[in-house]
């Protein structure tokens, strides 16, 4: 198996350049980009397994960057930012990004999350490729490439990131008690240790989009536990 290609945007170049040297040395072929338009040149020349992305960059910021890579592809994003705040983390896992390391961090942190992030990925797949292309469950239909839900009467129901990484696990595990710290771990949402609710604000969310279409939404709460998708799914 060839060495995960990492995208390494930061645009300071001592930081770029350890963090680089950092990832080269546990193995990892590293690309590195000082700005988004860099970042969109490296993602020309191959594809990518993951993309560890500054917030604080000139001209296009990484929220904005962001955003522009969830319109075209799933590969793996992991925010590196001086910002540390949970406001800050939630905000960067809203849009999309897979995890968030906040700075200064040391190099056992930065492999760490990288493999994890990698491993919830599955190498075994393309790096922006879905191991089933659709899901369909009580009429509606679900795109892992396009990152689309459409309510059975076809319409666009829009979801954040860290909703549609949730509803992915669910469909992944039909008819299973999931606890809530494991789905932290398979939706790719790390929005804080155990103790923290936000999974529970995300299945809220999920829920209600679920049944804006005139439906009780299929998410049953098991309590003292957790949540399961309590329907039939089929995987094209």
């Amino acid at each position: 198996m060839t060495a995960p290609t990492i995208l390494l945007v930061e645009d300071d170049p001592p930081l770029r350049t350890l963090t680089a040297r950092a990832l080269q040395e546990h193995g990892y072929t590293v690309r590195p980009a000082a700005t988004g338009a860099e970042m969109w040149i490296a993602f020309d020349n191959g594809p990518v397994d993951l993309v560890l992305l500054d917030i604080m960059l000139p001209g296009t910021n990484g929220i904005d960057l962001c955003r522009e890579i969830r319109r075209k592809s799933d590969v793996p994003i992991i925010f590196i930012s001086a910002k540390g705040s949970e406001a800050d983390r939630v905000l960067g896992l809203e849009l999309g990004a897979d995890d968030y390391l906040a700075k200064p961090f040391g190099t056992r942190e930065l492999i760490a999350r990288v493999r994890a992030v990698l491993r919830r990925g599955g190498l075994e797949r393309g790096p922006s490729e879905p191991r089933e292309r659709e899901a369909h469950f009580d009429g509606w239909v679900v795109s892992f490439p396009r990152r689309e839900l459409k309510s059975p009467s076809g319409a666009l129901v829009e979801l954040t990131g860290a909703e549609f990484d949730l509803l992915a696990s669910f469909l992944s595990h039909p008819g299973r008690v999931i606890a809530r710290e494991r789905l932290i771990e398979l939706s790719r949402t790390r929005l804080g240790d155990s103790s923290d609710r936000s999974v529970d604000v995300l299945v809220s969310r999920l829920r209600r989009k679920l049944s804006a279409a005139g439906q009780p939404a299929p998410i049953t709460t098991v309590r003292g536990i957790g949540y399961m998708l309590n329907t039939e799914v089929e995987r094209a």
